[in-house]
């Protein structure tokens, strides 16, 4: 066993080469405004929530059962329980790192403890395999989950040694006992297989990273390298669920089960920057570009299959059936990160802030302890409320609920936001990158021993300005470059540096993508970035045949959404009546976006086909405001739409 650690950020992601070194939580760190609550949420009410439902669910206490030998007698929970526990332990870490909250460290050792007791001998962990009256180990990798599982204990083990290095809790020990039979297990002469549910990649790559140990690195190598040869059995789906149909390396965009597909492009991004194999890097690249293009939907969502939780084919993205996992946006999040990493492409930052405000910023209620799985675009129907004791069968497109059958997402959410902090900014040799914006603190040094210290200023998303203010004096030469993303949106965007010794403002306006200020900073020195945040109309490519002739409404980083409770009293209750009033352009007024829309005739023809331009009457138009599409479904049930009819 090897138990080396080396240097890292507090961050998930240590890349050991690429265009842009992460800032973690040591140099970063979001001070309020729209993240900053969710974090305190998250910190306050999401964790204990979530340390609840896993004790009342039976699902921590399989821990204390194998521990005892009494399994598979009262193990309760499906075949992967055992990673939501340590996505959980991955949450708190990340918390603790944030906060030093004491009794998160102490709850934190507590269930590690538990977790420690169930490890056998051999290193190997899990709670449904290896026993008697149990399957064997390793017996179905294709629904087994355990090389999953695992997957989830090494971030959880990476995160406890990035925030609390050497700490005496044993999480890191526990996580490379298992690392190391995995690497006996399925290395070269063991087994030839793969697990059927991709996450074992990216967590045997970041222990790597993080013990220094190059096997797991060259295990997770072996892993991706296996899919597409159909090692596993063939399903219903196909082997494309798997990722097992197409080698990684010759696919053209991510396919199959979505959260899969982003996992596994995550981990062969890892596998691809420290290896230096850059054939497989724009592979990658390419699977990112034609995803984006032809298969998210207008929020950054993910997955347009219910039965599968799959990609569709191109331009197969449905707004009534959008499945948008929650769990496969935190996934497109963590593959777009390392490509940013790895090229520094703006538009990788696009996507998560778009993913970040209306995927995972919608699945938690407002006070944390409920979720979405799934992410509708469209609820024909009002949604019936969740029993606050219930246990819901997953992707239930209605109303948050407490917990689910499969409660991937809740944890998943967790450990985002705890670890927010290290995707707001990096660093190069030349200088800092703002990717994300938010109330913040910016410390670091550069690798030539240049000082940067920043405070971000900024309600962002209620207004589009963001000001950074220098905080440290550079030497006269010793000019550094701060770059600044300016989103795909934002066309009319504004630059001004406000130098703090009463020289010239300077100002100029700037195109979508980067923008960078070189200067020697002093104390100070303010750079006012503006965004314009006036809401937009946004047409679909008429290749999207099921919201051809809609219109979505967006602002800023924000996509809107119309709901029935804002129809008003009268005859039209449902978003299914209306339309949008022909060149109505969105206004904003008392802190709302409005829409004007037409209602429609109510009356059916008895046969809903007939000339071009018929069907029934359109009323008069009226104004109704749309709500941010994070905040839908917070009064109660409803109908709601994002894609709008053009009347």
């Amino acid at each position: 066993m090897t138990m080396q650690t080396t240097t890292a950020p507090q961050a998930p992601v240590a890349p050991t080469r690429g265009r842009l070194r992460p800032l973690g939580q040591q140099e970063v760190r979001i001070t309020g405004g729209f993240w900053g609550d969710r974090q305190t949420v998250n910190g306050r009410n999401t964790l204990a929530h979530i340390e609840s439902r896993l004790e009342s669910e039976g699902w921590l206490a399989n821990f204390d059962r194998a521990a005892a030998g009494t399994l598979p007698e009262g193990r309760r929970g499906r075949e992967f329980s055992d990673s939501e526990g340590y996505k959980y332990l991955e949450a708190l870490a990340w918390e603790i790192g944030r906060t030093d909250d004491a009794d998160l460290e102490a709850r934190l050792r507590a269930v590690v403890g538990r977790v420690a007791a169930a490890q056998e001998a051999d290193g190997y962990l899990n709670t449904q395999f290896g026993r008697a009256g149990q399957g064997a180990r390793w017996s179905d990798l294709e629904w087994g989950h355990e090389l999953y599982c695992l997957g989830h204990l090494f971030q959880a083990a990476v995160a406890r040694e990035r925030t609390r290095p050497g700490a005496d809790d044993g999480l890191l020990r526990i996580a490379v006992r298992a690392a190391d039979l995995v690497c006996a297990e399925f290395g070269p002469g063991g087994r030839d297989g793969i697990c059927g549910h991709a996450e074992v990649e990216v967590g045997l790559a970041e222990l790597s990273r993080a013990t220094g140990e190059p096997r797991y690195l060259e295990q997770a190598r072996l892993f991706v390298e296996r899919h597409g040869r159909g090692t596993l059995h063939d399903i219903e789906w196909g082997r494309k669920y798997f990722q097992d149909d197409v080698p990684v390396r010759d696919a053209t965009a991510l396919r199959g089960h979505a959260v899969r597909a982003n996992y596994l492009a995550a981990g062969a991004a890892d596998v691809a920057v420290d290896t230096g194999d850059d054939e497989l890097l724009g592979a990658l690249r390419g699977q990112w570009d034609r995803t984006v293009a032809r298969r998210t939907y207008i929020t950054g969502g993910q997955g347009s299959h219910h039965q599968d939780e799959a990609f569709g084919e191109d331009w197969e993205l449905p707004a009534d059936r959008a499945y948008s996992e929650t769990c496969a946006g935190v996934g497109s999040i963590m593959f777009s990160w390392r490509l940013l990493l790895a090229d520094g492409d703006a538009r990788h930052a696009d996507l998560i802030e778009r993913t970040l405000f209306n995927v995972v910023a919608t699945s938690p209620a407002p006070d944390g302890r409920s979720f979405f799985y799934a992410n509708t675009l469209h609820q024909r129907v009002p949604g019936i409320p969740a029993e606050p004791d219930a246990t819901s069968p997953r992707a239930s497109s209605s109303l948050r609920a407490p917990w689910f059958e499969v409660s991937c997402c809740p944890p998943n959410v967790a450990r985002t936001l705890a670890s927010l902090d290290a995707y707001v900014a990096t660093a190069d040799d030349d200088g800092v990158q703002l990717h994300q914006y938010a109330p913040s603190t910016v410390r670091t040094t550069l690798a030539d021993g240049r000082v940067v210290a920043l405070d971000v200023e900024t309600d962002y998303p209620v207004s589009g300005r963001i000001r950074v203010i220098s905080r440290a004096d550079a030497a006269p030469d010793a000019p550094w470059t701060l770059t600044l993303r300016v989103p795909a949106w934002a066309a009319g965007a504004r630059l001004r540096l406000l130098p703090t010794d009463g020289g010239a403002t300077e100002e100029r306006d700037l195109p979508p993508g980067a923008a960078e200020v070189r200067r020697a900073f002093r104390e100070g020195d303010v750079v006012e970035l503006d965004l314009p945040m006036a809401p937009r109309v946004t047409a679909p490519d008429e290749r999207i045949d099921a919201v051809r002739g809609c219109l979505v409404i967006e602002r800023g980083p924000e996509v809107f959404a119309l709901e029935s409770v804002d129809l008003g009293p009268g005859d039209v209750d449902d978003v299914a009546q209306v339309a949008l009033a022909a060149s109505a352009e969105p206004v904003e007024r008392d802190g709302r976006v409005w829409v004007k829309v037409v209602a429609r005739g109510a009356d059916d023809g008895g046969w809903p086909y007939g000339e071009p331009g018929g069907g029934p009457p359109a009323h008069a138009s009226v104004e109704v405001p749309l709500v941010a599409y994070h905040d839908w479904a917070e009064r109660g049930p409803s109908t709601m739409r994002v894609w709008i009819p053009a009347g």
